[in-house]
């Protein structure tokens, strides 16, 4: 190897290989970095474009959920279990909480997966604290392979894991990662759910929450951000105010999850963009470096064949 001082007797040809090395993982890098920042202007679009959507169906459904007063299930065409609304919208005593942990498929995207699994590993920690278990539903590549040997020490579950959630957020996959935790929830498998995700803050940061989703009673603080409307006490329902709640209950969970996961898309993007960004220059930064021990050490080797030509010579003349 060669060290970047004074003279130096570093080979040419191991130093001139690093240096297309570093090179050839510049051109990466700054591939990537460009291709994120194609992706995230449109992400950053789409989550502003949802959050008024989400914030209007929250203030609604907080508005109906207090006009409806008691739920019934008779009557009611149930065929799954989120059309079960009245047992969704039962609050009982804890004993197992459902993570939904959202993360990515890919890497190279700084610390956005290490801030998540962090969060989760210690929301898990602390429900264990309380006696209370913990059952995963994983979003993305990077949460299960970090949270696989770490639920084995902490005696937690990995129920459910979703990949293509992951690149390209849908309400369809949305909704069948729904339907997957209401089945949870209504056969008491668990007690209560919550989305371990990023909520996007601009090209330079974001913040790791987490958002209450059920029971549904139990609004949390994530969803009390996205709005600030209020709507007209005064409701009207038709047919009935039980066929209207099992539409919207559906709605409502899937929309949470939905912008949870948009979100994180554009959390995980602006992350990879800026890691990116940070690695083509300290790539430029490494390849200047190198150069100058290479011209050193060339300068060196030519200086070193000049000194051996002249001894030579003074030694045949003397």
């Amino acid at each position: 190897m060669f060290v970047s001082c004074g003279i130096t007797m570093a080979n040419l040809k191991d130093i001139k290989n690093r240096i297309q090395s570093v090179q050839s993982t510049q051109k990466i890098t700054r591939a990537m970095k460009m291709v994120a920042a194609a992706k995230v202007k449109k992400a950053e679009n789409t989550v502003k474009l949802s959050r008024p959507f989400t914030g209007e169906l929250v203030s609604m459904f907080k508005k109906l959920l207090d006009s409806v007063g008691n739920y019934s299930a008779q009557g009611l065409k149930i065929k799954s279990a989120i059309d079960n609304y009245p047992e969704l919208l039962q609050v009982r005593e804890i004993k197992t909480v459902g993570l939904l942990v959202i993360t990515s498929n890919k890497g190279l995207a700084g610390a956005y997966n290490a801030n998540i699994i962090r969060k989760t590993l210690q929301t898990i920690k602390d429900y264990k604290a309380q006696g209370i278990n913990t059952v995963l539903f994983i979003v993305g590549q990077k949460g299960v392979s970090s949270l696989k040997r770490k639920c084995k020490e902490l005696n937690c579950e990995i129920a459910k894991t979703y990949f293509e959630a992951a690149n390209s957020p849908t309400p369809e996959g949305a909704s069948l990662i729904i339907e997957d935790i209401a089945e949870y929830f209504v056969s008491h498998k668990i007690d209560k759910i919550e989305v371990i995700t990023t909520r996007f803050k601009n090209m330079m940061s974001y913040f790791v929450e987490n958002w209450d989703i059920l029971p549904l009673q139990n609004l949390g603080e994530a969803e009390e951000k996205l709005h600030d409307n209020v709507l007209d006490p005064l409701m009207e329902f038709v047919p009935n105010m039980h066929s209207i709640l099992q539409k919207v209950v559906p709605m409502y969970m899937t929309n949470i999850l939905y912008q949870s996961l948009l979100e994180a898309q554009a959390s995980e993007l602006a992350s990879r963009m800026t890691a990116m960004s940070a690695a083509t220059s300290n790539a430029e930064k490494m390849i200047s470096e190198l150069s100058v021990v290479y011209n050193k050490t060339r300068q060196f080797a030519i200086t070193q064949e000049i000194i051996e030509v002249v001894s030579g010579a003074n030694a045949q003349l003397g």
